[in-house]
């Protein structure tokens, strides 16, 4: 391992945990990441693998049967993970999410009932905001839920939801949508969102009655991990099956379980950029023009030195907005920049690497063409660069307001 993105002030707990998940990157996910990925192939062994580490209850309390682990510790093992095939801790991060937003808003019937099998990964987990037609704009949501007229207390959902990471393989969404009861007319659209616990069984097709998964949408990059649409048509999901039991608060929890997202994606985009500068290193060294290795020249060199201050900086903002969050603080500020950062520094990194390797690069037989098809996904997870830059905007401006 080389000096880059270490991490200082890690425990002893910590440091065996990142060897345990690099030696299994090593060993199980890199040398078969490629071939699963030009298959589009569910890694169902590795995620079996990563089941055995705990990988799936790393930041679930001990007391449901997780590690108890911090931000930091997840977001240093997703970055591992990313190195070896970013699709693989998208399986992981829409997973721990919503285990995340169970344990920070979740009734104790919900706690009790989910976290231990989150933790065993027999129960994965998904969620759900965006809808065709809104993109960034959440408020824009149109799905809903009405209590059903039959007394039951119920609630029926219509609607349909996009780009869900894990839609088919999981078993438990958590879908947000809109209840007017009891928010009158007028009412800010943020404050009338309610986020709903949606269990299903894995597959396509009609998978509970009033909800269909239709198949994998094909995508240019982020393959293996199956990303698909949700349609509910009067879908009914008992009223003890709303996140924290109340109506009325789900863009809020929704927005809590986005921000440690972005600190994951921010991760995601560490590990992709270490592997790219990896790849480039260790070509720049074999491949020889003109009498010696490209290495040697320095052009090559001024390159390389750009490629690891990206890796080292992008890797230093996420551990900061990590920590921040672990702290106790609100960190929306340093995860937005963790995430901008690093997905942007990410895209250049994979593209200097790709560029190190010529017309080799363009190949399906070297790795650096599957990083460059799927650097592009971190530029748009968990929110566009502009939002980020929306969000980082306003907090300075409240940081730093006038007192002219």
């Amino acid at each position: 391992m080389g000096r880059l993105a270490q991490t200082e002030g890690l425990t002893e707990i910590q440091r065996e945990i990142l060897t345990t998940v690099r030696n299994f990157v090593d060993k199980e996910i890199l040398p078969v990441a490629t071939e699963l990925e030009h298959k589009d192939e569910y890694p169902t062994e590795i995620v079996e693998g990563l089941k055995e580490l705990g990988i799936f209850g790393l930041m679930i309390p001990e007391e449901y049967g997780g590690l108890g682990e911090s931000l930091l510790t997840y977001a240093l093992c997703v970055e591992e993970i990313a190195r070896g095939w970013m699709s693989v801790s998208g399986i992981i991060n829409t997973h721990f999410i919503v285990a995340y937003m169970l344990k920070q808003h979740g009734t104790r019937e919900q706690k009790d009932h989910f976290l231990p099998k989150m933790a065993a990964g027999e129960i994965r987990g998904a969620f759900s905001m965006s809808e065709p037609g809104l993109g960034s704009d959440v408020s824009a949501i149109t799905s809903k839920g009405v209590r059903a007229a039959d007394g039951s207390g119920d609630f029926l959902l219509n609607g349909q939801k996009m780009w869900l990471t894990n839609g088919g393989s999981s078993t438990l969404v958590a879908v947000l949508c809109r209840t007017d009861e009891g928010h009158p007319e007028g009412t800010a659209p943020h404050k009338s969102m309610t986020t709903f616990l949606v269990e299903k069984e894995p597959g396509f097709g009609q998978v509970r009655p009033g909800l269909t998964i239709p198949g994998k949408i094909d995508k240019m990059g982020y393959k293996g991990v199956d990303t698909t649409e949700l349609i509910m048509d009067d879908l009914r999901i008992p009223a003890d099956r709303v996140l924290g039991g109340a109506t009325g608060r789900g863009f809020y929890q929704m927005m809590d379980g986005v921000e440690v997202g972005r600190v994951n994606v921010a991760a995601r985009g560490c590990g992709v950029a270490q592997r790219a500068f990896e790849l480039g290193i260790d070509y720049a060294q074999q491949r020889h023009t003109f009498g010696k290795p490209i290495s040697g020249h320095q052009a090559i060199q001024f390159k390389l030195a750009e490629m690891a201050t990206k890796v080292e900086a992008a890797h230093a903002l996420m551990v900061g907005a990590a920590r921040k969050k672990d702290s106790g603080q609100r960190n929306d500020l340093e995860a937005g920049m963790a995430k901008y950062l690093a997905s942007e520094y990410c895209k250049e990194v994979v593209e200097d690497s790709f560029r190190i390797h010529g017309g080799y690069g363009f190949s399906k037989e070297y790795e650096i063409e599957r990083l460059y098809r799927e650097a592009p996904m971190l530029l748009i997870g968990e929110g566009t660069a502009e939002i980020q830059k929306m969000i980082v905007g306003r907090r300075l401006l409240e940081e730093y307001r006038s007192q002219g």
